[in-house]
């Protein structure tokens, strides 16, 4: 399947890779990055977004920066965002919610990297959806460009459902069918296109 979606000079951000079988990485076998920041000529980052970081809790990572639990207990999922600086968070949220570091992706998505809004989310004056990210994603200039020519992701959009209510383990697929593929089987690791 060809990626009808990019362009070698255009920016990827707010779009998201679906990792395929030619991604010798075994980091990232199944997973979906959601891209935040792409400049050709200099890179990307982004961050997984389908993979559960293994054995904490958003209410552990509260306490271990000294923040109060508050009444909210529907706290997201800590996610494993990818093997860069693993232990600095991340909140991708819906953009109703700003802050004075807030980053805005896309029309609806933004991104913050500070510690109010962790205590925002506890206390339940934070973003209505949002997902913590433990680590991120990164590219070096035409790293990215080159995973894609060799068929290592697909680029499909994005959208809230997929972001914030998919469950984790249906998220791969979810963004395969986003591009019409509902035979994951079907595809092929081998390049060329259609």
């Amino acid at each position: 399947m060809k990626n009808k979606d990019f362009s070698l000079t255009g920016s990827l951000a707010g779009k998201c890779l679906i990792s395929m079988r030619g991604l010798a990485d075994p980091r990232f076998e199944k997973s979906v990055v959601f891209i935040c920041t792409h400049v050709p000529e200099e890179g990307a980052m982004g961050f997984i977004i389908n993979k559960p970081a293994a054995n904490i809790s958003y209410s552990e990572i509260l306490l271990q920066l000294g923040l109060p639990l508050g009444d909210n207990k529907n706290y997201p999922t800590v996610l494993s965002g990818g093997p860069m600086e693993n232990i600095r968070g991340f909140v991708v949220h819906s953009s109703e919610y700003q802050h004075e570091s807030s980053t805005c992706i896309g029309k609806d998505i933004s991104l913050t990297a500070t510690m109010d809004i962790l205590a925002d989310i506890a206390t339940g004056i934070g973003p209505k959806k949002a997902l913590f990210l433990l680590g991120y994603s990164s590219w070096k200039e035409g790293q990215l460009e080159a995973e894609i020519a060799g068929n290592c992701w697909l680029v499909a959009p994005v959208n809230k459902f997929l972001l914030f209510e998919c469950p984790n383990i249906q998220k791969w697929g979810q963004a395969l069918a986003l591009l019409g593929i509902v035979n994951p089987s079907m595809l092929s690791a081998d390049q060329g296109s259609v």
